[in-house]
C-alpha cells in the first residue's frame, strides 16, 4: 500500500513540475488548436511539433550555423577586401587597356 502512495506522490509532484513549467498550457493550447483545426492534417505528430517548435527556444545546432554563416561572411568579407587590393597592385603592373588592344 505505502508503494502506490509514494507513486501517486511522485506523479502528483511530477504534474506540479509540469504545471508550473506551463507544459500543461502550452499542451492544451495545441491539442485544442489541433481538436478545431477544420482540416485534420494527415500527420498530428507533424501538426504537434511544428506548433510546439514555434514556442519553444532555438536549436543549439541552429545557433552553431549561424555564427557558422557570420565566421563565413566575415572571411568573405576580407576575401573581396584582399582581392580589390590585388587588383589594384597588379593594375600597377600591366599596360593599360588602350595599348593591349593597339597591338
Amino acid at each position: 500500500m505505502a508503494y502506490y502512495k509514494a507513486a501517486d506522490s511522485k506523479r502528483e509532484q511530477f504534474r506540479r513540475y509540469l504545471e508550473k513549467s506551463g507544459v500543461l498550457d502550452t499542451l492544451t493550447k495545441v491539442l485544442v488548436a489541433l481538436y478545431e483545426e477544420p482540416e485534420k492534417p494527415n500527420s498530428a505528430l507533424d501538426f504537434l511539433k511544428h506548433h510546439l517548435g514555434a514556442a519553444t527556444p532555438e536549436n543549439p545546432e541552429i545557433e552553431l550555423l549561424r555564427l557558422e554563416l557570420a565566421e563565413m561572411k566575415e572571411k568573405y568579407e576580407a576575401i573581396v577586401e584582399e582581392n580589390k587590393k590585388l587588383k589594384t597592385k597588379l593594375a600597377q603592373y600591366e599596360p593599360p587597356q588602350e595599348e593591349k588592344r593597339a597591338e
